[in-house]
């Protein structure tokens, strides 16, 4: 159709004359109201716009000399970043002449994606800059269980481990009670 004929045919219809795609060979037009067709448009782009996931990038730093616990603290903290759908930034700073041992870094960092294998990837590898070594964990769609130091799990452990205290004290009080009732026996009575 021509594109006079087309332009005729929408004003009596009181509609507009919309060009759905302008590279096809002839050109595809349609006749529709176009505010209508432009807050459609926005309307999608809004529900878009929601659907989209907008990422933190939080960070973790350690030290390359770092203890056990401090460590278990710091891989709960990464724990809970990736579980509130956050990525994660892992520093390990180097201070001084600590940098001439980046190998002790580097094995932190793999321990801390191995930690965290079930709820994150991967997303940079470990990189060294200036005196900082780093790498960035994203979470994972669908986590495939619980990380190594899940808060869950330590909490669960201490548990077990106040349950064994007290069964123990309770074995040593009952232990403590019948040394004494020895030691009375054997005291000499004076009457």
């Amino acid at each position: 159709m021509q594109t006079e004929d087309a332009l005729a045919r929408a004003r009596t219809a009181g509609l507009d004359l919309i060009e759905v795609s302008p590279t096809a060979q002839p050109p595809v037009c349609k006749i529709g109201d176009y505010g209508r067709l432009k807050y459609e448009q926005q309307k999608k782009d809004k529900d878009a716009r929601k659907k989209q996931k907008n990422w933190e990038l939080k960070e973790v730093k350690l030290r390359p000399k770092i203890e056990t616990h401090d460590y278990e603290t710091k891989a709960r903290m990464a724990e809970r970043l990736l579980m509130d759908g956050g990525k994660v930034k892992v520093t390990i700073m180097f201070r001084g002449r600590e940098i001439t041992y980046a190998s002790f870094g580097r094995k932190l960092l793999d321990r801390m994606a191995v930690d965290m294998t079930p709820i994150a990837i991967v997303e940079r590898e470990p990189k060294l800059e200036g005196k900082n070594m780093f790498m960035i964990l994203a979470p994972r769609p669908v986590p495939s269980g619980p990380p190594k130091y899940s808060t869950i799990h330590a909490k669960e452990n201490e548990k077990e481990h106040k349950a064994e205290l007290e069964a123990h004290k309770a074995e040593h009080h009952d232990e403590e009670s019948v040394a004494e009732e020895i030691e009375v026996a054997k005291e000499p009575t004076s009457a």
